[in-house]
């Protein structure tokens, strides 16, 4: 294993590796870890796991052709197998996008809740959810679809603690793509577990993108696709509350770790995936997050062979 360490030099095109690559190989496992991004929101760092004697070799990630790019060759990221980011907790805001609230307004003054939320909705996406780009995600056997919770993954750099929304930004490490699976009828106020949590409903990745390389996270594109046709698209725009008045409320009543990410709200009308369909999230500045939504009886059945 061996660390390879890329910061925002190359400015918002993409961002730049140097490390060691294995001389004539054809494959490539990439990792990504987040240790030196905690240090300074100026690095994203990636692992590749080599196989041969090492060689020098450069890397650049670009994020509008969702690519890597080695020693001038272009490497699809499809074509390479990812891990997600090394992250804390993974913490999502329900309720954060202005569509979601008004089809959601006449709910919120009925019983039980009587008045919409005034403070940030949150919930947690637990270790047992995340996958990487391409990793196929488990359909449980009585489930029909599921939802695709296309959001912006934005990674705490450092502790956070009653910080201003003037000075959030300063405790942001990058950003990431998440797609927040979500079995169809979840709950206003109180997401339940058993529509979020289930195994594989938290794909992330493929990759970090640093914050000086994304100056702007209040207005990026977000789409979402099934089998390759757009079902979706939004903008951060349209969020309640903004990456930095969202970060500013939460820290204002419990403590963000360095490492952890906070999934900033699913937009309304989350188009729907079913067995075999294939699922990706795309935002600006970032790339595009794919997986496959797969019968879990079937993973099951190929992970025993």
């Amino acid at each position: 294993m061996l660390h390879v360490v890329a910061d925002a030099t190359a400015g918002r095109r993409g961002t730049v590796a140097r490390g060691w690559l294995p001389g004539g190989a054809r494959m490539l496992t990439c990792k990504r870890f987040f240790e030196d991004a905690m240090a300074t929101s100026r690095t994203v760092s990636a692992l590749l796991a080599l196989r041969d004697r090492p060689q020098p070799f450069e890397a650049r990630i670009d994020p509008a052709e969702n690519a890597v790019i080695i020693d001038g060759r272009r490497v699809d990221a499809s074509e390479l197998d990812w891990d997600i980011p090394a992250i804390g907790c993974v913490y999502g805001a329900a309720l954060n996008f202005r569509g979601v609230r008004e089809l959601l307004e006449p709910a919120f003054h009925g019983p039980p809740h009587n008045a919409p939320p005034r403070a940030p909705v949150l919930y947690i996406k637990p270790r047992n959810t995340w996958l990487p780009h391409r990793c196929p995600v488990p359909l449980p056997a009585d489930v029909e679809a599921v939802e695709i919770g296309a959001t912006l993954g934005v990674i705490i750099g450092r502790d956070a603690t009653r910080m201003s929304r003037e000075r959030a930004a300063e405790v942001i490490a990058g950003y990431t793509i998440v797609n927040d699976v979500t079995l169809p009828g979840a709950g206003l106020f109180r997401p339940p577990l058993r529509a979020k949590c289930r195994d594989g409903f938290c794909p992330v990745g493929p990759w970090v993108i640093p914050r000086d390389a994304l100056p702007a996270p209040e207005a990026l594109g977000i789409r979402a696709f099934v089998n390759g046709e757009l079902r979706m698209q939004n903008t951060t725009a349209h969020l309640h509350r903004d990456v930095a008045s969202l970060i500013a409320e939460v820290t204002e009543f419990m403590t963000l770790r360095a490492g952890d990410l906070l999934a900033v709200g699913v937009p309304e009308n989350p188009p729907l995936a079913r067995a075999g369909d294939e699922m990706a999230v795309e935002i600006d500045g970032i790339g595009r997050l794919v997986n496959r939504l797969v019968p879990e009886d079937g993973l099951v059945a190929e992970t025993r062979r």
